[in-house]
Order: C-alpha cells, then sequence, then structure tokens
C-alpha cells in the first residue's frame, strides 16, 4: 500500500522511494526515474549508484559517491542522480555502522544546503529504519513514497488488498468476476509480486473474451501462507473437518507455530463466526450472499449496534471478515461458537505452559468444533 509523508517545505529536485514491498518499490522507482531523467541526454543524463552494499565500509563509500555525484555539474542539460536499492537505511549492523551514520549525515547536509539546479536525487530503499535522522531529514526535504507490504495478519487488510488488486485488473482489462476477484486476493494474501504473476497467468489462460471464474482462480493460482491460512478459516467455516485438519497439517509443515494458526486463523475464524451470528439474530439480518452484502447492511446499523465489533486502523468496521462468517454462521449454534471460543483459550494455554503435541493440540480443537 502506497502512502506519501507530506513536508512543510519540499525541495522539487529530492525524491525517495522506500518500503517493506520490494517488488513495488523497485518498479516505482523505476517508473520515475524514466520520468525524471532528462531527455536528450543519452547515458549522461542517468548516474546510477549501487546502493546494496556488502559491509559497511562498501555502503559509506557508496553514500559518498552519491554525494560527489550530486555535487559534480552534468555535461548537458541536466542529470538524474539514483542512489538504487540502498541498504544503509536499515536497522542492520551496516545500517548501524558508525561510518554508514556519519555519511548519511553529510548527504543530509548536502541535500539541506542545496544541490545544483539542473541535478535531481532519487533514492530508494526497501529496509529503512524510521527512527534515524537522516531518514526524519529526508521526509523534511521532499515527499517520501512508502510503500509496505500488505500484512495479512492484521485486521482489515482483505479491503486493502482488494481494491489494490481490483485497479490491477482493470488495467490489464482482465474479465474478471467479483467472486473470483474476491478469492484471488485472499489465494496471493495481497503480496504484489504474486498478484502480478498471478495476473499475468490468469490473463494467457483466458485470452480476451473468456471470463475467469472462481474454478479458474482456484485451478491456476497457489496458495500464499495468508491463502492457506484463509482456506483453514473456510474450512472451519463451511464445517468441513477433513480439508481443516489437512491445512492444520500443511501449515505446521511449512514452518509455522501451533500459536500462531491459533491466533491468526482459528480463533478470528471462530470469533467472527459468533460475531456475524449475534449481529444478523439481534437485527434480523438476511444471510448474505457475499461479502460486500454484508458490508452494506452493517454500514445501515446504529452506531450503538456495531459499537463492538471490531475495527480497521482507521476507526471503520472490519466488515468484510464479518461478511464471509455471515455466509457460513447459519451452520453453527452460538453455544457450539462461544464452547470453540473457550476450547482456544484452553488450547492457548496448553501450548504455551505444555509439553503437549501441538498438533494433537490444535486438532482437539477442529474436532471439538466440527464434529457433528
Amino acid at each position: 500500500m502506497a502512502t506519501k509523508r507530506k513536508a512543510a517545505e519540499t525541495i522539487a529536485q529530492l525524491h525517495a522511494v522506500v518500503g517493506s514491498d520490494e517488488s513495488e518499490v523497485k518498479r516505482i522507482a523505476q517508473d520515475l526515474a524514466a520520468k525524471l531523467t532528462p531527455a536528450d541526454t543519452g547515458e549522461f543524463g542517468l548516474e546510477v549508484i549501487d546502493g546494496c552494499a556488502d559491509n559497511a565500509e562498501q555502503a559509506a563509500a557508496r553514500v559518498r559517491d552519491t554525494i560527489a555525484a550530486l555535487q559534480t555539474m552534468p555535461f548537458f542539460g541536466g542529470k538524474l542522480v539514483w542512489l538504487k536499492n540502498a541498504n544503509c537505511m536499515a536497522d542492520s549492523p551496516i545500517g548501524r555502522a558508525a561510518g554508514v551514520q556519519s555519511a548519511l549525515e553529510e548527504l543530509a547536509d548536502v541535500l539541506q544546503s542545496g544541490i545544483p539546479e539542473n541535478v535531481t536525487f532519487l533514492l530508494s530503499a526497501t529496509e529503512t529504519d524510521k527512527r534515524r535522522s537522516f531518514y526524519k531529514t529526508l521526509t523534511k526535504l521532499t515527499d517520501v513514497q512508502v510503500i509496505d507490504r500488505l500484512d495479512a495478519s492484521r485486521s482489515g487488510w482483505e479491503e486493502e488488498a482488494l481494491d489494490a488488486v481490483r485497479s490491477r485488473v482493470r488495467a490489464r482489462k482482465l474479465p474478471l468476476d467479483e467472486e473470483a476477484l474476491d478469492l484471488f486476493v485472499l489465494l496471493t494474501g495481497g503480496d504484489t509480486r504474486q498478484v502480478e504473476n498471478e495476473l499475468e497467468k490468469l490473463e494467457l489462460y483466458a485470452g480476451p473474451n473468456q471470463r475467469v471464474t472462481p474454478e479458474d482462480v482456484r485451478r491456476l493460482v497457489p496458495l500464499s501462507r495468508a491463502g492457506v491460512i484463509f482456506e483453514l478459516g473456510n474450512a472451519l467455516a463451511a464445517c468441513d473437518l477433513n480439508r481443516a485438519l489437512a491445512l492444520v497439517r500443511r501449515l505446521l509443515d511449512q514452518g509455522e507455530t501451533a500459536i500462531g494458526i491459533l491466533l491468526v486463523a482459528i480463533v478470528p475464524t471462530i470469533r467472527n463466526l459468533l460475531l456475524a451470528k449475534d449481529l444478523m439474530e439481534r437485527n434480523r439480518m438476511q444471510r448474505p450472499s457475499a461479502p460486500f452484502t454484508f458490508i452494506s447492511a452493517v454500514n445501515r446499523l446504529p452506531a450503538e449496534a456495531t459499537a463492538h465489533l471490531p475495527r480497521k486502523k482507521d476507526g471503520t468496521v472490519n466488515a468484510y471478515a464479518l461478511g464471509i462468517a455471515a455466509m457460513n454462521a447459519h451452520r453453527f449454534t452460538s453455544d457450539r461458537l462461544i464452547a470453540g471460543l473457550e476450547a482456544c483459550l484452553s488450547a492457548n494455554l496448553q501450548l504455551v505452559s505444555s509439553q503437549l503435541d501441538h498438533e494433537l493440540v490444535l486438532t482437539e480443537i477442529v474436532v471439538k468444533l466440527l464434529a457433528c
């Protein structure tokens, strides 16, 4: 997800693209470099310094190379100096080295003092310690584009990912129906690189006219980590015992911790099912045919009816996850879901305080919730 940090007074010649979404940072920086490089200057219009250093000494040298490039007048008209893929700003042994910090302070002084009018500076970095003085100086001097990877374990990530993927689907003019789009987002977990790769695959498969169905998505798009977690939640909500147990085993085989599976997949699923069921019963809401149908219904409720619901960072209700739960809540009684949450509490204590086999603990929860 991309954001901009506005500075009170910015310098038009300075640009920075940073964030944890590596593929997006590289793509956006590459596009920006193409726009900022002066036309008709050939190889003299762009000076790239490789900022990905192997050690602190090399990193400091690359920063000082950047300073020298900024202070060197261009041969023809103007030039862009690009410190590319810099790892000197990370919270790492390289980034914390005194020599690197000293070099970055020198660069900050040069940027603050002003560079020649016909010179433009671009910095791109994926690992950035936002507590460092250089980063804070940079945010004061220019509009830093921050492109961070979506955190699929955070509440409300689905809606953010859906908006981002929908814009990419429209740009490709890919005939993806809404149900297939929802499934695609959840299977890819909002990972930018995987989204691009899988959209290209679907585009080749579908051609110019054939619509992409949920079955096509399920057949062609592999499960990401977030996708496996989503599928586990789906299996629990659908009362598919065998599928749920197989997905628990798969996550454990992939190196996920039992406590992580419990807190990220099982507890949220049961909690959302209980919240959705209670909300529907109290407000006489119909079972929705799609998550966004439920979102519209929730938004029409009075504030006191939704005050207890989980919220996203912006304070709005995380209705998408509740919408998915509402489609399946009819399969469970409230007492059964409450017992499921109590089983999760007991399992949490067992996982952190006993030597019981972790797969056995998770299996017991799933069987208690789904066994009829």
